[in-house]
């Protein structure tokens, strides 16, 4: 396989300002949803909001006449059990939480199908990026950072809107209460509070949110290379390496576990300052309403309220600073999630790109030429045709441009000069989908899902009848093989098919190319990988399989292409040496010398 070094940059990281216009771009279109019966759902849940900070606000009234009514009265105790401020006092704070249930309950659906649509736009997103990008990332580094990110948006769907709205409609509600009702210092008090309380708040957030970036990243850091080492584990077992990469990951939390006790320390010197902030204000507040009451201003009362006032504003109040804190942390995870849905992909269809019409399945390159990186020509001047129905194979050694020929048919990368032409079609002007839809590929490393062999046969067309999976399997010849394992087509491959030997495996993708039914076929150095035996055995299922097809062969083992149509021989990017077998054995060059070699191998080995 040719491995492309990438001219692109790495992503940098965004600025702040650019992560609260993805926060907006990604989260606001969910707060008010397309669907009508999740508009109401939003409704329903603000006018829950809005009820249960009503009565949250009226609980302190309850109380305050229950203690105003058990207060002695002129010496004299008091006449009876104040029942009915009682139970107004106990429905107020049932009355309360129930609200606040009903609405999490409906507002449930709105922020669950809010994440569910980011996760799903980002990855049909990473789908539409280019395998060059797709080779520089580690997979177990870009999902865990993507899964962070959606749970950031649902996070600011559900707990930022029926959080800060409440808190900041109960400030003002009872901020409009202490003025009303009582001298202008405890209004004074409260605000003045609130305000340092936000203003602390923000400024150590902000200091502080440097600690939870790195954390992230060494996070990110252990679970690409957990994934790495698992993905891997045979290897790691056959060179008897656990050990060194048990090391490795805990170098990895050792980073992790540093960077996490430095945003915990942070943490902890804000929850102290917040505190300190909420016991001055409360202080204050108490010592005025005190003053009322020796004054003879206010009753006890009056005392029992403002307290409650205060605890009911400063709990919630206390718990914005967390909300804040997450919030930040949020935007901080939304900053790759947004970065990568801004990435344009590398290979788009053409603004005026029509579907192939397919008339035959011929194959033509016309003096291709094409590189990963300018410094590193992997092709020049590469021209061949594959008629309908016919089959070329191209031999040469690792390194030659053999698979990239492939990625260019399949439009995974678009050629630097000259065309790729399907029936006369050049593949820049064709849809992706109708492209790819027309190509049938055997892989030399054979990718299955840890799902059954039925489901992993059934991939080439989803959808699929049972009776049209078995039917391929024939053709594949590894039917029988199926129906003799306990579960059949049931048996789950395990991850990456490792369940499976390698002659198996590419059984099973043959009967997935089978099932698709493709014009064109790519075999790309499909047998390369197995024994001799197996191949021998493999050639069969693939001669049926390419049977009526125009057939592409990349090979590196001769013995596989003998009976093809033409062979061409890449050496350094160019086609030295074009024909059939016996032609270009005749000419004694380089293929006759590859063929001699191999040959010569064979009969060593046997």
């Amino acid at each position: 396989m040719d491995l492309p070094p990438s001219p692109e940059d790495r992503d940098r990281r965004r600025p702040e300002a650019g992560a609260t216009r993805r926060l907006v771009q990604l989260v606001l279109p969910h707060l008010w949803p397309a669907e009508p019966g999740l508009r109401w759902m939003v409704v329903w849940a603000a006018l829950f909001m809005l009820a249960g900070k009503l009565v949250t606000v009226a609980t302190p009234f309850a109380l305050k006449g229950v203690v105003d009514s058990l207060a002695p009265k002129e010496g004299v105790g008091p006449e009876a059990i104040p029942l009915a401020f009682l139970l107004a006092y106990g429905a107020a704070r049932l009355g309360a939480t129930l609200f606040n249930e009903l609405r999490d309950t409906v507002f449930a659906r709105v922020a669950e199908r809010g994440g569910r649509l980011v996760a799903r736009r980002t990855y049909e997103h990473l789908f539409a990026l280019s395998l060059r990008w797709h080779l520089e990332r580690r997979t177990g580094e870009l999902a865990r950072a993507i899964s962070r990110g959606v749970q950031a948006v649902g996070f600011m769907l559900h707990t930022a809107l029926f959080t800060m709205g409440p808190v900041i409609l109960e400030l003002a509600l009872v901020l409009g209460i202490l003025v009303w009702n009582y001298p202008p210092g405890f209004a004074i008090v409260t605000l003045a509070t609130v305000l340092v309380y936000a203003i602390f708040t923000i400024a150590t957030t902000e200091w502080r949110n440097r600690f939870r970036r790195e954390m992230n990243e060494k996070d990110n850091e252990f679970s690409a290379q957990a994934v790495d080492g698992l993905i891997n584990y045979e290897i790691v077992k056959a060179f008897g390496n656990e050990a060194f990469e048990t090391r490795r990951l805990d170098r990895a939390l050792k980073a992790y576990e540093d960077a996490a006790v430095k945003a915990q320390a942070s943490l902890s010197f804000l929850n102290a300052g917040q505190a300190a902030i909420i016991a001055v204000g409360v202080t204050i507040v108490m010592a005025l309403a005190a003053s009322g009451v020796v004054a003879g201003t206010l009753t006890v009362g009056d005392v029992v309220l403002v307290n409650a006032f205060l605890l009911q504003l400063y709990l919630p109040l206390n718990f914005l600073g967390v909300l804040y804190r997450e919030l930040r942390q949020s935007l901080t995870d939304l900053e790759l999630v947004g970065g990568l849905l801004e990435r344009r992909p590398e290979i788009e269809d053409a603004p005026d790109a029509r579907p192939l019409r397919l008339s035959g399945g011929s194959v033509a390159f016309e003096r291709v030429r094409f590189a990963y990186d300018p410094r590193r020509p992997i092709l020049e001047d590469v021209s061949f045709t594959i008629p309908a129905g016919r089959k070329v194979a191209i031999v040469g050694a690792s390194g030659a441009g053999k698979s990239t020929i492939v990625r260019l048919l399949f439009r995974f990368f678009d050629a630097t000069g000259g065309a790729v032409l399907i029936d006369g079609q050049n593949v820049r002007r064709v849809t992706q989908a109708s492209l790819r839809a027309a190509i049938g590929l055997v892989p030399q490393d054979t990718v299955l899902f840890n799902d059954t062999i039925a489901a992993n046969i059934g991939y080439g067309r989803p959808g699929a009848s049972r009776e049209e999976i078995e039917a391929a399997a024939k053709v594949a010849q590894i039917h029988d093989f199926i129906a003799s394992l306990p579960e059949g087509y049931e048996t789950i491959v395990g991850e990456r098919g490792l369940k499976l030997s390698g002659g198996e495996k590419q059984r099973v993708a043959i009967a997935r190319v089978v099932l698709k039914n493709p014009p064109i076929l790519v075999l790309d150095e499909a047998t390369s990988a197995l024994d001799t035996l197996t191949e021998r055995q493999l050639q069969a299922a693939l001669a049926d399989a390419a049977r009526g097809r125009t057939t592409l062969v990349i090979a590196h083992r001769l013995s596989t292409v003998v009976d093809a149509d033409e062979i061409l021989v890449l050496e350094a990017g160019r086609i030295v040496e074009r024909g059939t077998h016996e032609q270009l054995l005749a000419r004694r060059g380089l293929y006759a010398a590859l063929w001699t070699r191999q040959h010569e191998k064979a009969m060593a080995e046997a």
